[in-house]
């Protein structure tokens, strides 16, 4: 029997992103080093292990076991990861950190649940729309799911409150519904209610409103809300076309808040200038561009739309981290994908390669 092979061009740049995004951070941790290493030292601890190494060898695991059986045990995922969620909240096990309850801290290892919820989302919402088949087009077995699992996932996350992590996965869950022949009157009717929505959360909640009104002058609050940017934009342009050199930006010494967050863009592109920061953008664009081509080519329905829901899932949030920090978009506080510091974000990042990886074993030549 032949051996089947995962997708070579996709795991090129997987490679090139994860070896290429580490170099990045452990440039940019040097700055917060260089100030409390005894603080930080256990940032890029975690980051290499829990992160890169524990990630890589999820990654191998997912690749190697065989997709379907997550169609089978999708909901128990689901329901699991919904319970992992909400113990955030749960005094002695959830932590708060900046008015947020998102991290689960279990002795000396903290990680957040949000990420498995992402994924959980994504394999049950895919599994449901493969088994209802044609009847995913419907109403009442395409889009009323889709809503009530936005509505109950939304809920969680909100209150939490982690508002990009929930639009990332009402991201995906839309490409998934639209990839499945989903009727386009009622994505519209989603994006309507999402306009709706977060006008609504923006005036209840005045972070989100602070955002929106830095993003739409930028320079009326340069030293409060408007300082990240600011900065953000000081360190892009510092690098100029090439850049000033790996570990040579300025920034990342005080200036720039979060520079192994989701400020991360700007030191990479303070450093490698123009080019470096295209090259970036160009590796997420083909890395969405193969897994897409790979769900074209996968013979089974809940295949290739978990294909489709990890690589919108994973392209959105980099565009979204990339876009606010040149000032396309507001910002978001959410991290860039394969490079930001994020030990369960890498971690789970890389076992939900590993699931595309073993899905494009079927793909049909």
């Amino acid at each position: 029997m032949k051996k089947l092979k995962v997708d070579i061009p996709f795991l090129i740049s997987v490679c090139i992103l994860v070896i290429g995004g580490y170099l990045i951070f452990v440039s940019a941790s040097m700055g917060l080093l260089s100030q409390q290493a005894t603080k930080y030292s256990g940032v890029a601890f975690s980051q290499t292990v829990l992160g890169l190494l524990f990630g890589t060898i999820a990654c191998i695991i997912t690749t190697k076991l065989d997709y379907k059986i997550y169609r089978k045990y999708s909901f128990y995922i689901f329901i699991l990861s919904i319970i992992a969620t909400l113990l955030v909240f749960v005094h002695g096990i959830g932590i708060a950190h900046g008015g947020a309850h998102r991290w689960i801290y279990l002795g000396p290892v903290s990680f957040q649940p949000s990420e498995f919820l992402k994924i959980a989302f994504v394999l049950y919402f895919s599994a449901w729309l493969a088994g209802v088949k044609e009847e995913a087009q419907s109403f009442k077995y395409g889009f009323l799911p889709f809503i009530i699992l936005t509505i109950i996932i939304g809920w969680i996350l909100l209150k939490q409150p982690d508002t990009d992590t929930f639009l990332i996965t009402v991201f995906a869950g839309l490409g998934i519904l639209l990839s499945d022949g989903g009727r386009w009157k009622y994505i519209l009717v989603s994006c309507l209610l999402g306009i709706v929505g977060i006008t609504a959360m923006a005036y209840s909640h005045t972070y989100l409103m602070n955002r929106i009104k830095t993003f739409i002058n930028p320079q009326e609050n340069s030293l409060s809300t408007g300082y990240q940017i600011k900065q953000s934009l000081i360190a892009i342009g510092n690098g100029g076309m090439f850049g000033r050199g790996f570990g040579q930006s300025i920034q990342k010494f005080g200036g720039l808040p979060e520079p192994i967050g989701d400020s991360i863009f700007a030191v990479a592109s303070e450093e490698f200038g123009f080019i470096g920061a295209l090259t970036i953008i160009s590796l997420f664009v083909f890395f969405a561009f193969r897994g897409l081509k790979i769900a074209t080519k996968v013979p089974d329905t809940f295949g290739r739309l978990v294909v489709v829901g990890i690589v919108i899932m994973i392209v959105s949030q980099a565009f979204v981290n990339i876009g606010a920090m040149v000032g396309v978009l507001p910002l978001s506080g959410i991290t860039l994908p394969f490079i930001s510091h994020g030990g369960t974000s890498l971690f789970m990042t890389l076992a939900e390669v590993g699931i595309i990886l073993n899905i494009s074993k079927n793909k049909k030549k």
